[in-house]
């Protein structure tokens, strides 16, 4: 039902013009309470790879989408970063947003650094979002909108919706719990 849920919601927000986020997936690793536990009142490394808006400077536009996704955060206490840690983290948590990957690019290349581009820019802000744990995906998704600048409003709403699909607070119900069954 939660899954069920979000996807509701991401449909009837992309009916309001906001945009769309589809293709989750979930590692069976993954858990909010672990996502919860290593970001709650602590910085969360975020890596964005890629320009979505090529009138600007790759830089600029870092800069003007940090304050974006501040402001549109799960639910944590988390302060989104740049910042490479000081001295590597054990284990190496992050997100990565890619804008305008390449259509065969997987969850698992991102979380190895392994990011490619669709050859041309496709004009909107698509994004295909990973949270990472070292080199393993734990959850993905992917959201498209018509954001002109980073601080347009639908830029900001389809981070949002990113957000809530990526750090799913309730395991989705399509998604087994243990990896078997005992006999019975």
């Amino acid at each position: 039902m939660p899954r069920t849920a979000a996807l509701l919601l991401a449909f009837c927000l992309a009916a309001c013009g906001a945009g769309s986020v589809g293709g989750a997936d979930y590692d069976t690793a993954y858990d909010f309470s672990e996502f919860y536990q290593v970001a709650n009142d602590r910085t969360f490394r975020v890596i964005v790879d890629g320009n979505p808006f090529p009138a600007l400077a790759p830089d600029e536009t870092r800069r003007r989408l940090l304050p974006v996704m501040q402001a549109n955060r799960p639910r944590p206490r988390l302060t989104f970063t740049y910042a490479a840690p000081s001295e590597p983290q054990h284990p190496d948590y992050r997100l990565v947003l890619v804008f305008d990957a390449a259509n065969d690019l997987t969850a698992a290349r991102v979380c190895a650094n392994q990011i490619r581009h669709k050859p041309a820019p496709s004009g909107r802000f698509a994004v295909f979002g990973v949270y990472c744990r070292n080199d393993a995906a734990l959850s993905q998704a992917v959201a498209s909108t018509t954001a002109s600048s980073p601080e347009d409003p639908k830029a900001g709403q389809l981070l949002g919706q990113l957000f809530q699909v990526l750090f799913i607070e309730r395991v989705p119900v399509d998604r087994p719990r243990f990896p078997f069954r005992f006999p019975g």
